[in-house]
């Protein structure tokens, strides 16, 4: 049972699909009468070392047994940067909650896996440790995503809608019913540092590589004409549709700047589509893509929406901070993941603990 004004202290971790890092932070949430509020204390991305980092790119391939191995030894690399942290900042969290790395989403098939041992982060740090939270809600009929429309609607409620841009961008709103709705518009980073790799760079700092390119026009008509675009949420995606559906179509002709652009143009169709309805609201957006100069100036040429971007550390870390929040609700028993976001049967409580 959650305690009216009891600060809770917890950290969230989040290792995202674009493999630009995990994201720690340290939080602090407290609930007065149905009003939530949070504080991030502390906060930082550990970068990953080159080994962890090809395994991870490359984890999709691996047979059974290694990626067994390769579960056990991420949460362990996860439970030696979180102590670190701990250590580092002097934070005393009462439990630790870890979104994994996803390897594989095929929730139409009932299958989602997310790898780092939540065992190993809690024999490694001694601590309390939630994770898996997605695979209830598979179970119960749903897509498993987006997992932060409860935090959205609890935290971050003052905004229409919450848009983030990750290695896949999603968005959560209040739907005609009332009820928290969300779905992923279409990928990001995961399309966009794929294309900037292939200039030499991690990541396509501030656009700007994106931004001396060519709109392709067949390719970007072809983009926006994929099945999934037209299909009505609940729904969500995995590196598994950007593999089957949107590198295909590049061709090899097509320069990496002017992949980029085309992209570019296709990620500002696909959600100004679905923010168009935000006329005169609010809109916060927040991941690694709200850095992003050029895509944050397509976004604001396309929509009539206020787009809000908020100070760094949400912007950076609003996910791991969500995350710590799910975490908070799953050991309290409390729902936390939402029928209405992902066509679940029911609303349910999704994690499993590691004492």
């Amino acid at each position: 049972m959650i305690s009216d004004n009891k600060t809770y202290k917890s950290i969230g971790v989040m290792s995202g699909t674009s493999l630009d890092g995990v994201d720690i932070a340290a939080c602090e949430l407290r609930q007065n009468g149905k009003a939530w509020s949070y504080k991030i204390i502390e906060a930082e991305t550990v970068g990953y070392p080159a080994d962890i980092y090809q395994l991870l790119k490359s984890s999709q391939k691996l047979t059974g047994f290694e990626l067994a191995q390769l579960n056990v030894y991420y949460g362990r690399f996860l439970g030696q940067a979180v102590k670190s942290f701990i250590r580092n900042t002097g934070f005393a969290p009462e439990y630790i909650a870890s979104h994994g790395y996803t390897v594989f989403h095929r929730p139409k098939m009932g299958v989602t896996l997310q790898i780092g041992s939540g065992a190993e982060i809690a024999a490694v740090t001694g601590i309390k440790t939630i994770c898996d939270f997605r695979t209830n809600d598979v179970a119960l009929g749903g897509e498993g995503a987006p997992l932060v429309p409860i935090g959205d609607k609890l935290l971050f409620g003052n905004y229409a809608a919450c848009l983030n841009l990750g290695g896949f961008s999603n968005i959560s709103f209040v739907g005609e019913q009332g009820r928290r709705e969300a779905f992923d518009i279409c990928p990001v980073n995961f399309v966009l540092n794929h294309f900037a790799k292939k200039t030499g760079e991690p990541f396509d700092k501030n656009g700007e590589l994106g931004r001396s390119g060519q709109v392709i026009a067949n390719l970007l008509k072809s983009l926006n004409n994929i099945e999934y675009y037209s299909a009505k949420p609940p729904k969500s995606l995995g590196r598994e549709f950007v593999e089957d559906n949107v590198f295909p179509l590049f061709d090899g002709k097509v320069s990496a700047c002017d992949a980029l652009r085309t992209f570019y143009e296709h990620i500002a169709i696909q959600i100004s589509g679905n923010i168009g309805r935000y006329k005169n609201s609010k809109v916060l957006v927040t991941g690694g893509g709200a850095h992003n100069g050029f895509l944050i100036e397509l976004l604001k040429m396309q929509t009539d929406a206020e787009i809000v971007v908020p100070p760094q550390n949400i912007v950076d870390y609003k996910e791991a901070l969500i995350f710590a929040f799910l975490g908070l609700l799953r050991l309290n028993g409390i729902p936390n993941c939402l029928s209405s976001a992902t066509g679940a049967e029911r609303d349910c409580v999704g994690g499993a603990v590691y004492y």
